[in-house]
């Protein structure tokens, strides 16, 4: 299902949640479901997806999300759970398996405040190749994002462990990791120069099972990407 054609506005909307399962409302391409995806696989927890079109979404889709945003879960009783935050953590306290999440309240808050100083860097992702495409310099750009690359290898440099929370995966790694997936992508692989333990990081992470069944060709990203930045993204890109 996880290769199935978007639903756009006008679509039949979807059956019930297959039995046993729950339903992942994604986009292909989208970073912020890909961390929803990451747990579901991490976590070996069966699931149907159902990709959306976000520039012409289904009226069923908004009725169940209204702000129309993946990912988005629903499960077998129709109980509807949306925000990445929120899915992952949801996913990790209902199933069963490997939790990503400590049980500790403090090493809990502390990935929920690694997570929230992530979020300012994010949007350089975005904001660099954009710039660019507009002919700006982009230096200084750069330059901020590298200096966040650089708080984060201390992260790891201080900690002196393989990931952010310790020598295994945890949720904070799944929750980073999408635009370190597209650093290619976005040509700021270059960023990384000078931050060492955050490269191996990087490595480390390409090895991870949940990473390597929720991946995409960098080719198929590129193309999906340059459909989007000329303002006609191609969801359905290479089905």
């Amino acid at each position: 299902m996880a290769t199935q054609k978007s639903f756009a506005k006008g679509s039949a909307a979807p059956g019930p949640v297959p039995k046993g399962h729950i339903r992942l409302y994604s986009m292909r391409f989208c970073p912020f479901a890909h961390r929803t995806r990451l747990v579901l696989h991490a976590k070996g927890i069966k699931h149907e997806t159902i990709n959306v079109h976000l520039k012409d979404k289904p009226e069923w889709f908004l009725e169940k999300n209204p702000l129309g945003l993946v990912p988005t879960l629903e499960t077998g009783s129709g109980q509807v759970i949306y925000d990445s935050p929120i899915t992952c953590e949801y996913l990790d306290e209902v199933y069963a398996g490997t939790k990503l999440l400590p049980a500790d309240p403090f090493e809990k808050a502390q990935q929920k405040m690694m997570l929230e100083h992530f979020s300012k860097v994010t949007p350089y992702f975005y904001k660099i190749p954009m710039g660019r495409k507009n002919g700006e310099d982009v230096t200084a750009l750069e330059d901020e994002l590298k200096d966040k690359f650089v708080k984060l290898n201390e992260d790891l440099v201080k900690n002196k462990t393989k990931f952010y929370a310790g020598d295994s995966i945890s949720m904070i790694d799944y929750m980073m990791w999408p635009w370190f997936e597209r650093l290619e992508l976005f040509e700021l692989q270059h960023c990384l120069d000078g931050t060492p333990e955050l490269k191996k990081w990087t490595e480390r992470m390409f090895e991870d099972a949940a990473v390597k069944a929720t991946t995409l060709k960098m080719d198929t990203y590129k193309a999906f990407y340059k459909s989007y930045m000329e303002g006609k993204p191609d969801y359905d890109y290479g089905l």
